[in-house]
């Protein structure tokens, strides 16, 4: 049976969404909880795991660092699918709505939830924890009288015994997710004319005027519609860039996106192609 990795604990939006794609895939797998982000990703990259799901952006707070910095370190992870999956965040809690006086969760649905908090909660303390489903269990293991609350998934609630205080607290409807599924070898092909992604990331001379736009150009000069461009450190010393690039893949732009990467590829100093996957959507 394969393995699937996911930001544990039991009860996370992680969790969620890898039931989510189990569940549509018609796979056997077993999930697999992980502790933090990097650790799930290294057990791919060296085989204690077939595949994971990670989270690689919010609408709402934008960039997971840790991901995406962990693939431009390993050339042994690729992309097979993006799924778009639809946040949904939950106040719960032993005590009543009126004796909150804590709320814990991860750092990301405390922003993700920032208004609804400071209209209903504004005095009540912020406490972060690793994930949604511990801050669950924080809550579970609060003394009386202490008012913790725990913003989570309504699965994490309930495994540890909490009650709904508020439903669907998250500060706009349309908050969402990008999730990547990383494996060492992508289990399909994208057909050619089928509409994805591709994901692209590369080290270039930043130091030289124009090296940028250069690179843009390859893309712009073949027709490649690039969704999203970010940059981070290159680690090495300030000032130093590496970029990632999400190209859209559809109708006949395969050859041409091929073309593209391979122009990219001269002018770099070293790049990492991750691939062209399928996109799933779960936003409701």
């Amino acid at each position: 049976m394969k393995r699937m990795g996911f930001l544990g604990p039991l009860g996370t939006h992680s969790e969620a969404a890898a039931l989510y794609l189990r569940e549509k895939l018609n796979e056997e797998s077993e999930l697999v909880p992980y502790s933090d982000i990097y650790s799930v990703m290294q057990a791919v990259a060296v085989g204690k795991l077939d595949s994971c799901l990670v989270p690689i952006e919010n609408s709402l707070e934008g960039s997971v660092n840790i991901t995406l910095d962990t693939l431009a370190r390993s050339e042994a992870l690729v992309v097979n699918r993006e799924l778009i999956w639809g946040v949904h965040n939950h106040l719960m809690a032993k005590c009543s709505a009126d004796e909150v006086k804590k709320i814990y969760s991860h750092s990301q649905p405390i922003a993700q939830c920032r208004d609804w908090l400071e209209a209903n909660y504004p005095q009540a303390e912020r406490i972060e924890a690793a994930s949604t489903a511990q801050a669950a269990r924080m809550v579970a293991e609060s003394k009386a009288g202490e008012g913790a609350a725990a913003i989570c998934t309504k699965r994490a609630g309930e495994l540890y015994g909490l009650h709904v205080i508020a439903e669907e607290i998250q500060d706009n409807d349309t908050n969402c997710t990008r999730f990547y599924e990383l494996c060492r070898q992508p289990s399909h092909v994208l057909p050619k004319g089928e509409q994805g992604r591709a994901l692209v990331i590369c080290d270039i001379d930043g130091s030289r005027a124009g090296s940028l736009l250069e690179v843009l150009q390859e893309f712009a000069d073949r027709g490649i519609n690039m969704t999203r461009i970010e940059s981070r450190p290159r680690r090495t010393e300030l000032g130093r860039y590496i970029f990632f690039f999400d190209l859209e893949v559809e109708g006949d732009n395969h050859d041409r996106l091929q073309e593209s990467i391979g122009a990219v590829r001269k002018r770099s100093l070293w790049l990492h192609d991750l691939g062209e996957f399928p996109i799933m959507y779960a936003l409701k």
